[in-house]
């Protein structure tokens, strides 16, 4: 939220961009609007820590002064292409530093009707700004991708801005909306706004400008048994004055800036009256640390639910959603990783899905257990990289082909070879002391996947008392056996010792086995083996 007039502006930050994307109008059906999927706060909590993250390499802020705020809109840029959006950036000329706004649009539904989501993503030069506003910033980015990631029909296209300047004066979105064409602006029906919605002493405020959308925010906010007020404090101090004075329908939330709580909706809320609803509030302090979990989750949460209401094509008949759990992940080339595949019906009955997956790169395989369900249920996704798997990162599309309605969803997979991941196998060896009585003895086998030196280290330590004629072989991959010990000319029990495999000419990667046989007099072959696989 931007500085009171009295206390000026003077925070650099960067203003962006918007392409207007072009697509084909969805179809309209009747029936009722598909149900917002629950937000996750975990990842809106790392976007936050990630945004904390640049403050801290950028001397304490995400101002344009100190790069902070380029910064920003490189990791929330990143993270919508990778789900499929269409990103611009705006150079804001009248801005500071001429920064850059960032607009984000989901390629689908009806290009003339535009549902648009905005929060600033600078922060004053006193600190990081977390929750003015990377609280906006990050809850509007996590609901985008979980957008990407159900994939729903939609009615209307969707717009999300990330805006640079707003703490001088809300300097990036004026310059975005007095930039438009009027047949621009006339596209966009309704602009939400989100400045501060995770303070730490918090109140639930719904913007009351248009009594339609605030009955939106309400109406999720009444489902869950919480109260809200009008945001008086906010009125004209965030970026929805922009729009709003150009004409735009316009909402939003807040959870409270320097303005005092108090009794009352310290009764109706909770919390502290008498102090400040964010006492950090433009301070040094305003950290992580400063975001309470509670506001966070239920505004993201009313955010998608409004989105959802406003945007998403009511179902047509049956129909289901798709979704990936983690929606990515990171392998050395020779490893694999599992992901969680989940399905439910969104209306009408179930129906049979065939599940596939492409994209995958080269040398990689993907399966599915099983691959063929009924919404509702789910499936396991194997992706299987090979030793020459290129490293990078791929966006693998997870097809649902279902009988009435097909869907997908994308996972992020990174393939990496800049580090050596150390893997253990440890076990318990019983080795038969003879002619008949038990030696306890433990082996743990250690070993590490392809590391950046093409190397791949194998170490072994075994601890036991047995004095037989005991020989340990480490059998490799590819079926070469290495004698690590031969009890006949060597009387030490234990054995302590590292392998390290030459991954250009040896079979690096894959299941190592450990191999303990006693050849002694009553030779009965190998006695225990078990598996490493790196």
């Amino acid at each position: 939220m931007k500085w009171k007039t009295r206390l000026g502006a003077g925070v650099t930050a960067l203003a962006a961009v918007l392409g207007a994307v072009t697509a084909p109008a969805a179809t309209a059906a009747p029936a009722a609007t598909l149900a917002a999927p629950d937000i996750s706060l975990a990842n809106v909590k790392a976007h936050l820590n990630q945004l904390q993250a640049i403050a801290n390499n950028n001397g304490g802020t995400r101002s344009a002064r100190g790069g902070g705020y380029a910064a920003s809109v490189s990791y929330v840029e990143n993270l919508l292409k990778q789900a499929g959006y269409t990103t611009t950036r705006q150079t804001c000329t009248s801005c500071l530093g001429q920064s850059q706004n960032l607009i984000a649009e989901w390629p689908q539904g009806d290009a003339s009707q535009v549902i648009m989501l905005g929060a600033h993503l600078d922060s004053v030069s006193a600190g990081p700004g977390i929750n003015d506003n990377g609280s906006g910033s990050a809850s509007i980015l996590e609901v985008a991708l979980t957008l990407a990631r159900t994939n729903p029909a939609m009615a209307k296209r969707v717009r999300f801005g990330w805006w640079a300047d707003e703490e001088s004066g809300l300097v990036g979105s004026k310059y975005y909306v007095n930039n438009l064409p009027s047949t621009e602006r006339t596209k966009i029906k309704t602009y939400l706004n989100f400045d501060m919605i995770g303070s730490k002493n918090w109140g639930y405020f719904v913007y009351d400008d248009v009594a339609s959308i605030k009955a939106v925010f309400d109406e999720y906010f009444t489902s869950i048994g919480i109260p809200t007020e009008g945001d008086s404090e906010g009125d004209g101090r965030s970026d929805h004055a922009s729009f709003k004075n150009a004409g735009i329908p316009v909402g939003g939330l807040a959870t409270g800036a320097g303005d005092i709580k108090s009794s009352a909706q310290a009764q109706k809320w909770g919390g502290t009256a008498g102090a400040p609803f964010d006492n950090c509030y433009h301070r040094a302090c305003d950290t992580t640390s400063n975001i309470p979990d509670a506001p966070l989750e239920k505004n993201s949460d009313a955010i998608a639910y409004a989105l959802w209401k406003l945007a998403v094509a009511p179902t047509q008949g049956n129909d289901f959603s798709v979704s990936l759990n983690p929606a990515s992940g990171t392998v050395q080339p020779g490893q694999s990783l599992q992901v969680a595949v989940s399905t439910a019906t969104t209306s009408g009955s179930a129906q049979s899905i065939a599940l596939s997956a492409s994209g995958l790169p080269a040398g990689a395989t993907a399966s599915f257990s099983p691959a063929t369900i009924s919404s509702g249920g789910s499936s396991t996704l194997t992706i299987t990289t090979s030793s020459s798997t290129p490293t990078g990162t791929f966006p693998v599309t997870v097809t649902a082909d279902g009988a009435n309605a097909d869907h997908t969803a994308t996972f992020s997979l990174g393939v990496g070879s800049s580090s050596c991941a150390p893997v253990t196998n440890a076990a318990r060896l019983d080795i038969p002391d003879y002619p008949g009585a038990a030696v306890s003895s433990t082996a743990n086998v250690a070993g590490c996947a392809r590391n950046a030196s093409g190397t791949t280290k194998v170490e072994v330590h075994i601890t036991h008392t047995y004095r037989g004629d005991l020989v340990i072989d480490l059998v490799a991959p590819d079926g070469t056996a290495y004698r690590l010990k031969n009890s006949s000319s060597d009387s030490t029990p234990n054995l302590d010792t590292t392998y390290t495999v030459d991954a250009s000419s040896e079979a690096a990667n894959g299941a190592w086995r450990l191999r303990i046989r006693d050849v002694g007099p009553a030779d009965t072959g190998y006695l225990s083996s078990w598996t490493l696989t790196v």
